[in-house]
């Protein structure tokens, strides 16, 4: 009896569904299961991009007050402020909501500062006097960061991506490696002992970077290419920069050679960026 009610839904099913099979040829009932397929797959927008940066350090620095006390114990050169910092980078992305999408990327910052060939008399106070060759105070910069942005108008589509200008905010955080090469004779302060070290190294320390930006993309029109412009500014401050002797004590940088003026390198400023970027859909 069950069997005889199975066969029976059956040909209830198929004589229902007739109807709609009826006068439709092989190539409709195909297009019609690609139409269904094609439903069902969610197009997702992603983009890489390559940029420049240029960071107007604040003039308030601690770096500023190090280079002008320094600056006293030469005869014959100084040691110039922290001015402009140059960068580069690269970025990947994804939008994941409809005008929200996140970063993740890292920059590589030039060498700011200065390195000078020749010959310099450097008086430290409570040092010997003693020529110095190579005057060099040179401050390195490297970082990995993610961010989320959000398109205020006219934001990228996963069919059509970009098709005129577009406006976002958006801000960032990183992690940032610093490395800090001073001359050799550089009178630097042991905090174990409170005397200088007789050799001195590259002084290295990290720290976290926030920062809050405005900016815009516009197509170019050609390959899909992509050029943004944005402005904002950055929070980075780097308040552990030290080395360690071979008895694992601090040795760090000061303006007065104490350890209550220890230099921190504050490098917060506001900073500008440009790149080129091409956005993906899959």
């Amino acid at each position: 009896m069950r069997s005889v009610m199975a066969i029976s839904a059956v040909l209830l099913l198929l004589v229902g569904s007739a109807p709609v099979f009826a006068g439709q040829t092989e190539q409709d009932i195909v297009e019609r299961f690609l139409a269904r397929a094609q439903k069902k797959h969610t197009h997702h927008l992603s983009w890489v991009s390559g940029n420049f940066g240029l960071n107007r350090i604040n003039r308030h620095n601690e770096y500023n007050s190090f280079a002008t006390a320094e600056s006293n114990n030469f005869s014959d050169g100084s040691l110039e402020w922290l001015g402009e910092a140059k960068s580069f980078g690269l970025d990947f992305g994804l939008v994941f909501a409809e005008k929200i999408g996140w970063s993740i990327g890292g920059e590589y910052w030039l060498k700011v500062g200065e390195n000078k060939t020749g010959s310099f008399d450097y008086n430290p106070p409570g040092g010997a006097a003693v020529t110095v060759s190579n005057l060099k105070s040179e401050i390195q910069v490297w970082g990995v960061t993610t961010g989320l942005q959000y398109y205020v108008f006219n934001r990228p589509t996963a069919t059509e991506q970009l098709t005129k200008l577009a406006v976002r905010i958006g801000g960032s955080v990183g992690y940032y490696q610093v490395t800090w090469d001073l001359w050799p004779e550089y009178q630097n302060l042991n905090l174990a002992t409170s005397t200088s070290e007789a050799t001195n190294i590259a002084f290295k320390g990290s720290a976290p970077g926030f920062m809050v930006n405005i900016g815009g993309d516009y197509p170019l029109q050609w390959n899909g290419m992509v050029i943004g412009v944005e402005i904002g500014y950055l929070m980075l401050n780097f308040k552990n920069v030290s080395w360690y002797n071979s008895q694992d004590e601090e040795v760090v940088a000061t303006v007065d050679g104490t350890s209550d003026g220890r230099v921190d390198l504050g490098l917060s400023g506001v900073k500008g960026r440009i790149e080129i970027k091409r956005f993906f859909s899959w």
